[in-house]
């Protein structure tokens, strides 16, 4: 193997220092994104692999949607990540930066500069479109939509491009075309572009026609085969006027084309911030990105004027990009709202659409280099000629590259410019993800699976989590699929979750339950067990976590409503007839127990909601116990149950004894 040049060896530095820089920017702008739980539809998405069987999760058969390829693609992203779903947000950040460090290689061909490239792939992750893409674990759906469907219209634009027939190129967008349609149905509208370029290429030969045809009549048919007639159901309903009018259609495409100038049309909900609230720096900010590429494409537009040889060819192609943005925009458009993220394809074309007008204006202009030769042919070989008027045309010469060079600078300084005026914008509107119609949700959910999985690991299950605060019902299904995807595929999750209004509603808290409170002003639960615990039974000295009191203990605890609080003791060793317990209320002596029984029991009335200083002492205790816990001896285990479990208990009771 021939080894590198110095040359090649610094071009690919500057490659892997370009590809480590957009993986370090991503995790940094993605800073603020968090999957530690999964909601909604990733939630559901997750329930479908653990339910079923890999051939029926990845080709669901009578199903709504047919997305064999994402949905391969989905089931090995969870049975790699298994029950880890903090590293989903990791998984989507890796794709995303390869998917900048494709759109910088794409960026640099296009633009004959590989730093606008990499501006491109800065401004790509920027992106105030790309949160679903972080902040979702079906964020990979348009992840794998980006990758497919650029990709596709790069190897159309390189087969139209060059002079050469490279139909390995065409060959490969049919084949992207072909996945693309099996990652999202939406972009089988892009079977036009094929045709365009053929006819833009003037290739007429009908065998390259029917190859793009051939592929949209498989993706079809099989569509057919696996959802039956409701894989035309999208068509019907625009046939019958069952769908949005055609109005609407046009509004959205606006819309969406808005987006990629910097405005952001719509509800807040639905982009984090909607361009009436926001302020007029943000405008300006955006107005004068604005003219840039107005200037761009005038420029361009005459530069493409004054080329006579590639001035159709020019054309053509930037109509090419055009299209190509606005089949996507248009595949996006029937629907009732605009999502973002939707866009976000949309934008990686017009980021290389930009890239291609920088690239046409930093050619050199045809003619260019024959007048060098000219210059230098004639000031060279010229004997006897008229050396003034040879230095003349050299002069001139020189003076119109020095020009040329210029405007080169100046244009790329416009580039850097353009980059500089929308990053702020970008990082502005991300500021305000928290105002997204999913972002609460997910917030919370995070704040759910960090309380819980997070900080009990395996022993939260089997457990009772109660969620102070949470208005929001929560069923046992639900429940029961949420912390499945902690438990595994393989294993089941029992867990029961109870919404409360009050700390009043249970009974005194055990090593089996869990309580969250809901703070509505963050939207975050915090675990406030041990608080709770406290409240309502503080232990001060002799008696354990496990139930074990010794010769003397001594707890303050929080009365119910009635305020009957029992006592329950279990003494596992021989009596003799002198055992005796004594229990102190407040200080004062209320309770003298013979014990008689291994097993007795004593009541303490106080007032409802009333915190009592309780203190048992007892005269006798476990003889022989391998173990000792304080200065006194193991004497019984204690059982304390407050009115919620009395009634229980007493509702039981009379449940056997009836007839």
């Amino acid at each position: 193997m021939k080894p590198l040049s110095m040359e090649q060896r610094l071009k690919f530095n500057h490659d892997v220092a370009a590809i480590l820089l957009l993986f370090g920017f991503c995790f940094w702008v993605n800073r603020g994104i968090a999957i530690c739980g999964l909601a909604e539809d990733d939630l559901y998405l997750w329930a479908g692999f653990s339910e079923t069987s890999f051939f029926r999760y990845v080709f669901p058969v009578g199903g709504r949607n047919f997305r064999c390829l994402y949905y391969l693609v989905s089931w090995l992203e969870f049975t790699l990540a298994g029950t880890r779903i903090e590293w989903m947000r990791s998984v989507n950040i890796i794709l995303n930066s390869i998917l900048a460090g494709f759109l910088y290689y794409l960026g640099g061909r296009l633009s004959g500069r590989k730093i606008l490239g990499f501006f491109a792939g800065i401004l790509f992750l920027a992106s105030r479109m790309a949160f679903y893409q972080i902040g979702q674990v079906m964020g990979l759906l348009e992840t794998m939509v980006c990758f497919l469907a650029i990709g596709l219209f790069y190897c159309l634009y390189v087969y139209f491009h060059e002079k050469q027939e490279k139909i390995w190129y065409f060959h490969g967008a049919c084949i992207l075309y072909f996945a693309l349609c099996f990652v999202h149905e939406r972009f089988m509208v892009l079977v036009l572009l094929f045709y365009l370029v053929l006819i833009l290429k003037k290739r007429y030969q009908l065998r390259k026609w029917f190859w793009p045809l051939r592929q949209l009549l498989l993706v079809v048919l099989i569509r057919f085969l696996a959802m039956g007639s409701s894989s035309f159901d999208g068509i019907v309903q625009g046939i019958k006027g069952e769908g949005i009018s055609p109005k609407e259609v046009l509004f959205h495409g606006a819309q969406q084309a808005a987006y990629l100038l910097g405005f952001n049309m719509g509800p807040k909900h639905l982009n984090a911030l909607s361009w009436k609230d926001a302020p007029g720096l943000i405008h300006g900010l955006v107005y004068g990105a604005d003219i840039l590429l107005v200037l761009l494409a005038a420029a361009f537009l005459v530069r493409a004027v004054k080329e006579k040889e590639e001035r159709m060819q020019r054309l053509a192609e930037s109509f090419l990009f055009l299209v190509f943005i606005g089949l996507c925009i248009f595949s996006s458009s029937f629907s009732r709202q605009v999502e973002v993220p939707w866009v976000y394809v949309s934008y990686g074309g017009f980021l290389l659409l930009i890239m291609y007008l920088c690239g046409a204006l930093l050619l050199p202009e045809e003619g260019q280099g024959e007048s060098h030769a000219a210059a230098g042919g004639w000031s060279g070989n010229a004997p006897g000629g008229d050396s003034a008027e040879a230095n003349f045309l050299s002069r001139h010469a020189h003076q119109q590259a020095q020009k040329k060079r210029c405007g080169k600078w100046v244009l790329c300084g416009g580039a850097v410019l353009y980059l500089v005026l929308m990053l702020p914008v970008e990082i502005f509107f991300r500021s305000h993800y928290n105002n997204l119609y999913f972002w609460e949700k997910q917030v919370k959910i995070n704040s759910l699976a960090r309380e819980t999985y997070g900080k009990y690991k395996e022993g939260i299950f089997g457990k009772t989590i109660y969620l102070l605060g949470d208005d929001g019902a929560v069923d046992d299904r639900t429940a029961e699929i949420f912390f499945g995807t902690f438990a595994g595929k393989k294993k089941e999750a029992k867990i029961k979750l109870i919404c409360i209004d009050s700390i009043r509603d249970i009974g005194l808290v055990n090593q089996q339950m869990l309580l969250l409170y809901l703070d509505k002003e963050n939207g975050v639960f915090q675990d406030v067990t041990q608080f709770v615990k406290e409240l309502k039974f503080n232990p001060a000295y002799g008696i354990y976590e496990d139930g074990w009191m010794d010769e003397e203990c001594r707890f303050t605890i929080l009365s119910g409503s009635t305020g009957k609080i029992r006592l329950r003791f279990l003494y596992p060793g021989e009596l003799y007839g002198d055992e005796q317990t004594e229990i102190y209320v407040d200080g004062n002596l209320q309770q003298q127990i013979s014990v008689r029984e291994n097993i007795y029991v004593a009541e303490i009335l106080a007032k409802p909601y009333q915190t009592l200083d309780v203190e048992i002492k007892s005269n006798f205790y476990v003889e022989n116990a391998l173990e000792q816990r304080g200065e006194k001896h193991l004497t019984a285990l204690l059982e304390i149950e407050t009115e919620e479990e009395v009634m229980e208990t007493e509702e039981g009771t009379g449940e056997e004894e009836s007839p």
